[in-house]
């Protein structure tokens, strides 16, 4: 079981293009939006997963993720997702030695920017890079299952 540590910041400024070294398009939707038990499918570029995470305690919660074929994840959005796909960009972004991940939200969410960064403990001190702004970590609001 892998334990997701995770802070959310909302994003300010646009100097995160200029620092990203990869950007991927992502497609996902939810089969479950329970709060004790989130399943997310995923396709990226041309991979697809499906994600189990668990209620979130602070800024961690366990995770598990299974890859599998693009088309069934295809065919999950479409008959199980109620209709509702989050579409984004994502922008990799390296900033004193941490991958800032930066999405930037299409269709009803277009205008949402938040960048995020995974942590190996909950206490590891990090440097927020010029484009973090607002700390929104554990605000139900930015869950990409609600939005």
């Amino acid at each position: 079981m892998a334990q997701e540590i995770e802070r959310k910041f909302l994003v300010k400024g646009t100097s995160y293009l200029s620092m990203a070294t990869k950007t991927i398009h992502i497609r996902q939707g939810y089969i479950s939006r329970n709060i004790d038990a989130t399943v997310r499918i995923r396709i990226t570029d041309n991979e697809a997963f499906v994600t189990i995470k668990s209620r979130n305690h602070g800024a961690s919660r366990h995770e598990w993720e299974y890859p599998i074929p693009v088309a069934d994840a295809q065919g999950m959005l479409h008959e199980c997702c109620d209709g509702k796909v989050l579409e984004k960009t994502r922008y990799i972004v390296p900033f004193n030695g941490f991958n800032w991940e930066v999405d930037i939200f299409h269709g009803t969410n277009e205008g949402l920017a938040v960048a995020e960064i995974e942590l190996p403990d909950e206490n590891t001190r990090f440097s927020l890079p010029p484009f973090a702004g607002v700390e929104v970590t554990g605000d139900p609001r930015y869950y990409n299952s609600n939005l």
